[in-house]
């Protein structure tokens, strides 16, 4: 019988998915709820909701561009070091491999046959410090570019949802009524499917995602109508 592993593989794209589009259901729908109680006429609701959006997108984009370049300026500069000290102090850096190699439950043979042979290729020697010394991969080149994008424009998807009904109702209230109904579905859907790729269970999961969603655009809601009143 063939025995298939089913491990999930993290994936950047998906995480950048999850970030992007879960804010972008939430904020605008939080937003476009707190307007509603506060005024009557719908376009009032549109136009803030859409510049949140933009400068919602713009905001994560950067983030995410940000976090992307600093992993990527990180492993640059630990990867320097680390070609440092394997031409420098050699000798050094194979007593960290054998402390490796050691935790592993390999002979004290085995370690200096090992790191021996490990030393005799200088990259792979760096390749094998960065992993399983500082637990570093080298990332995608493009990671902060690509994330940028993807981040930005999940959110600008997930935050034309809650605003969408305000375009083909009359009244504030009447578009509020129907983009709740739509935004919590699809952040029920949202979060099932969050909670299948990661792992966890789908059921609470998907609640946890949609009860957040009704909580912030309540309190939204709940604050602009104290105020207003």
């Amino acid at each position: 019988m063939i025995h298939t592993e089913k491990h999930l593989k993290s994936s950047d794209f998906i995480t950048d998915v999850v970030i992007g589009m879960s804010d972008g259901l939430t904020v605008p729908f939080a937003l476009a709820a707190g307007i509603s109680s506060a005024v009557s006429n719908n376009a009032i609701v549109t136009t803030a909701g859409i510049a949140e959006v933009i400068a919602g997108s713009i905001a994560m984009g950067l983030g995410g561009y940000l976090a992307g370049k600093t992993e990527w300026d990180h492993y640059k500069s630990e990867l320097a070091k680390e070609y440092y000290e394997v031409e420098n102090i050699p000798e050094r850096e194979k007593e960290e491999v054998k402390e490796i190699f050691a935790e592993y439950g390999f002979s004290n043979t085995s370690q200096i046959m090992l790191a021996d042979e490990l030393a005799k290729d200088k990259d792979k020697w760096v390749k094998f410090m960065m992993k399983f010394e500082l637990g570093l991969e080298q990332p995608d080149p493009n990671r902060a570019s690509k994330s940028a994008a993807t981040i930005g424009l999940s959110y600008v998807v997930g935050g034309l949802i809650p605003l969408s009904p305000y375009f083909f109702t009359q009244t504030p209230s009447e578009g509020l009524k129907i983009s709740a109904i739509i935004t919590l579905i699809c952040l029920f859907i949202f979060g099932y499917f969050k909670s299948k790729v990661t792992g966890q269970p789908l059921l609470s999961g998907a609640l946890k995602v949609m009860i957040i969603g009704a909580l912030a655009a309540a309190a939204a809601f709940g604050v602009a109508k104290l105020f207003g009143a």
